[in-house]
């Protein structure tokens, strides 16, 4: 049987990728590199410099994504450096483990500006670079979370459920102009999202994965490469969907 995957369906495209200094973004950005995609690397740690060293032509951009003037100038870096913008990655997060009554508003007020308003911020700016081009695809890393309720994480799963409802929304706004918008409902992935909290963040994260019926968690590669499926057109009829990616999960939740 002819294989007919195709690697290279991206090559010559343009994308920004948010959180790009490790985890998920670190993949996604290094899986586009290598199918020929011009990459802008966003992060607001010093490291994303390391990732362009690494991969040459890589384009790293240290800035916070929280910023409206960091979404426009990431944007605008694009269309200066490769003359249009094709994907953009809202892949940025964090999250703090707190019950709600010990959370603070300054604690509340950073998750939902990173998980969400960074997200608006450069879903907005690509938007404008995009439709003029009537084509592009705009990829969230939203969560299980955004669907299921879990104790000690209200600020993540309230930032993770409104990202869902920013993707259908700005998916049905702009479906007009050739531009899909999705997301990708990711279940436990091996990373550092929760170092700050706990030394054994990625050690946790690895052994609550156990808990899905896949048994294990996923490797930030496997969800880089949903995201580069739903960049292409082999996803040309997906709009506004969440993909769960999350080895089962969402299935045994009640």
């Amino acid at each position: 049987m002819k294989n007919n995957f195709v690697t290279n369906e991206l090559e010559g495209k343009v994308a920004i990728v948010t959180g790009a200094a490790n985890g998920i973004g670190k993949a996604t950005a290094v899986l586009l590199h290598s199918r020929g995609v011009k990459v802008i690397a966003e992060d607001y740690k010093a490291d994303v410099h390391k990732l362009a060293e690494e991969y040459t032509g890589i384009v790293p951009l240290q800035a916070d994504v929280t910023q409206e003037q960091s979404a426009k100038k990431v944007v605008q870096l694009a269309l200066e450096r490769f003359g249009k913008l094709d994907i953009l990655v809202n892949n940025a997060g964090r999250i703090v483990n707190k019950l709600v009554t010990e959370t603070t508003l300054e604690e509340w007020q950073l998750i939902m500006d990173t998980n969400v308003t960074g997200a608006f911020l450069h879903t907005k700016e690509a938007l404008k670079a995009m439709i003029p081009n009537k084509t592009g695809a705009i990829v969230n890393i939203a969560s299980y979370a955004s669907f299921f309720v879990f104790p000690t994480i209200s600020a993540y799963t309230a930032s993770k459920g409104a990202l869902a409802q920013l993707t259908r929304t700005a998916a049905v706004e702009n479906i007009e102009h050739g531009i899909r918008v999705n997301a990708i409902g990711v279940g436990d992935v091996v990373t550092n999202l929760i170092n700050e909290l706990r030394e054994d963040g990625r050690e946790f994260l690895a052994e609550h994965g156990k808990l899905a019926p896949i048994k294990r968690a996923a490797d930030p590669m496997e969800i880089a490469e949903i995201v580069s499926f739903l960049a292409s057109d082999r996803a040309s009829f997906m709009v506004g969907s969440i993909v769960m990616a999350d080895g089962g999960m969402s299935t045994i939740i009640q």
